[in-house]
């Protein structure tokens, strides 16, 4: 199992070699499109609806950085991935940028050479059984069949978890999340392991939650965020800075709904510079003043995706957790607008 991922590795760091991965910012341009790998459906994250307009909390991401480059929220190709073929695309430029619930290691920054810009999502990986199993511990699976995406760091985690505490497994490799879901509603695995925001997400979708249970342990630190190839500061810098854009507009107070409001100045210095009311920022990007502004107005900020897309309130029913800004108990947060 370590083998084929680590194989995978390699091949991907062969590509980024021969990748030409600067003046991304110029390329986006030229197309007038930015090409945004996303997941091959994981609903409340990245899933097209009935007529193929794609929408989730990492979509948002990408139709922010494509409204601070492009003007234009719409102007995004999304190019499904799955675990497997996310890294060769990014590393071969199919696709400009990342959105997928990645998560950073320290191999994939180093060894695979891609930047992860941020994290727009702490996570962790769970296990999800059905009810009637009578099973209420991770520790109640030895000798469990168990469903997990193959070219994942779910596998490497799953491997050592297991090992650690003298237990055994039958891995049921599968390839998308569709895949997941399929086989374990039929009963091919007994227990279905992945980031436990995807199993909330999948278990949203099923038509009887309530039979299905997600086990307390959460067994890994999965630090999930968009990636972009190394090489090209420039463009890390745009993708990093329109996620700290949505995240400070929400520790600041810029919402959708005060924006035009707030445009036309406040008393708050790191307002007016993140809206580009004084101060040129976004000149030191390449982009112009207006370009947070643009990124705030698609979705609203971090907040408002957050709770529009995963939130408590939607079936996927998310609590923020982690996810709270820093001063309010969680860990997001942006460097200063200065």
């Amino acid at each position: 199992m370590k083998k084929s991922v680590f194989l995978g590795a390699l091949t991907v760091a062969g590509l980024v070699a021969g990748a030409a991965s600067a003046a991304t910012l110029d390329d986006v341009k030229a197309k007038g499109e930015l090409a945004c790998g996303v997941s091959t459906g994981l609903v409340g994250f990245a899933a097209p609806d009935a007529n193929g307009n794609w929408a989730g909390f990492d979509v948002a991401i990408c139709r922010a950085v494509a409204a601070a480059v492009l003007g234009d929220s719409n102007a995004v190709k999304f190019v499904p991935t799955t675990g497997k073929t996310r890294f060769t695309a990014l590393a071969s430029g199919e696709i400009d940028m990342l959105a997928r619930n990645t998560t950073w290691t320290f191999s994939r920054d180093v060894d695979l050479k891609f930047t992860f810009v941020g994290v727009n999502y702490y996570d962790g990986q769970g296990f999800m059984v059905p009810k009637e199993l009578g099973v209420s511990s991770a520790k109640d699976l030895d000798g469990a069949t168990i469903c997990i995406q193959t070219g994942t760091t779910t596998e490497l985690n799953l491997a050592d978890y297991f090992r650690s505490n003298g237990m055994s497994y039958e891995p049921v490799p599968i390839e998308t999340n569709a895949e997941s879901q399929q086989n374990y509603l039929a009963g091919a695995c007994d227990v279905y392991t992945t980031d436990a925001s995807g199993l909330a997400a999948t278990r949203a979708t099923f038509e009887n939650p309530g039979d299905h249970v997600l086990l307390p342990e959460i067994i890994s630190k999965e630090p999930l965020g968009p990636l972009v190839r190394h090489g090209d500061d420039q463009w890390g810098d745009i993708v990093r800075w329109t996620l700290n854009a949505l995240i400070s507009a929400e520790e600041l107070g810029v919402t959708s709904a005060n924006l035009a409001e707030m445009q036309k100045g406040t008393n708050n210095p790191e307002i007016n510079r993140l809206l580009g009311t004084e101060g040129d920022l976004g000149g030191m990007l390449g982009l112009d003043k207006d370009w947070a502004a643009r990124v705030i107005a698609v979705s609203g900020n971090y907040g408002e995706i957050f709770e529009s897309n995963i939130g408590e309130s939607t079936a996927i029913g998310l609590a923020r957790g982690l996810n709270a800004q820093w001063k309010n108990g969680g860990l997001i947060y942006s460097p200063p607008f200065r």
